[in-house]
């Protein structure tokens, strides 16, 4: 199976891909829309795609160019799109299409819809993202200078979601890396008043490192994606404090339509 999306859908796409291969369900390669392989030599049996609006160019572009070859599955947020049509089937989740430029609902809607279709008790996850909507919100985190994010596995697609959704809604500087290969090199730029902030499992001795550098060292027992819901909350309050309007970033729509080429 392949799976696309674009920005945070291509991020879930990554979660979702590892969490498929973990459980024994075959191999799950997860692409950016725009750079998917996908000719008849891979041999995929199917292809699933992630996007909110539904008119994203580069996801509708895949569909386009696999349909009648490769069977395909639309997970959307807004069913009266195009990508509908270009789908041999859609699953529609309306109710979590918000309305702010930047994901978060429909990306943690997707996601455990795609957790519990593996065959995953998601009741822990729904339990701990409710208890993560009113977790204590540390003054260190709205005033850092910078974070870095870290996962490994299913968890370093949050990371790099929860590093996007820094950049977007707060414009901070983010980075996000699997969590084994912080220590080869990225570690350099931990300092004071700088953030560590890890999904999942923690590598030996990374905390006490981390700490060593001054950084703040941030891992919770929570699961993983209510985690990513507490780092949604964490950019909300940092573009607060910087008077930024975190659901309309500055040179952001809520769907990239490109203009189709002209020809020679």
């Amino acid at each position: 199976m392949a799976v696309v999306g674009c920005g945070t859908s291509w991020f879930m796409a990554q979660s979702y891909a590892a969490l498929r291969e973990a459980a024994g369900q075959g191999v799950t390669d997860p692409f950016a829309a725009s750079e998917a392989f996908l000719g008849s030599d891979r041999g995929y049996d199917a292809v699933v795609a992630i996007t909110r609006s539904g008119t994203t160019t580069e996801v509708l572009r895949v569909l386009d160019a696999v349909k009648g070859r490769i069977p395909t599955v639309t997970i959307l947020g807004d069913p009266e799109t195009p990508a509908v049509a270009l789908s041999d089937e859609t699953v529609a989740l309306p109710f979590a299409d918000e309305k702010s430029v930047v994901q978060t609902r429909f990306a943690t809607t997707a996601l455990t819809l795609l957790r519990a279709h593996l065959g995953e008790d998601v009741s822990r996850a729904v339990a701990d993202a409710e208890e993560a909507l009113t977790a204590p919100m540390d003054k260190e985190w709205v005033d850092a200078e910078q974070f870095s994010f870290l996962g490994s596995g299913w968890t370093f697609g949050l990371a790099n979601e929860a590093a996007l959704k820094m950049r977007e809604a707060s414009q901070s500087w983010t980075e996000s890396y699997p969590s084994m290969e912080y220590r080869h090199g990225p570690i350099a730029i931990a300092a004071p008043g700088r953030v560590t902030w890890l999904f999942g499992q923690a590598p030996d001795g990374l905390e006490a490192e981390v700490v060593r550098t001054g950084a703040c060292f941030v891992h919770h027992a929570r699961d993983p994606l209510a985690d990513l819901v507490l780092v949604q909350r964490v950019a909300l309050e940092r573009a607060r404090a910087r008077g930024l309007d975190p659901d309309n970033p500055r040179n952001l729509t809520r769907s990239v339509l490109l203009k189709a080429p002209t020809a020679s």
